[in-house]
């Protein structure tokens, strides 16, 4: 029996690979709004990030989300994506 691969993706914030389902992608969509995408399905540019606040700090910090989006990253957009992070 063959094993299925899963999926690897670099979270912009600690620089580690993790599979793909354990991370939040982050999407600027074709009409250049920023979302999170729960489905992992949407249009879009992605880019993922651990679902903690220390990773989500430090892609602010270093910029990761902007460079990996190729978008200006408003601070409003920042503080929706700390709200609608998983509570630990």
């Amino acid at each position: 029996m063959r094993i299925k691969k899963i999926p690897q993706r670099m979270c912009v914030g600690c620089k580690e690979m993790k599979g793909k389902k354990s991370l939040i992608r982050v999407v600027r969509t074709p009409d250049e709004t920023v979302i999170i995408d729960a489905t992992g399905k949407k249009a879009g540019r992605g880019a993922y990030i651990c679902p903690n606040e220390q990773c989500l700090q430090s892609a602010i910090k270093s910029k990761g989300l902007e460079k990996s989006l190729k978008i200006k990253i408003s601070p409003e957009i920042y503080e929706i994506l700390k709200e609608q992070l998983p509570k630990e």
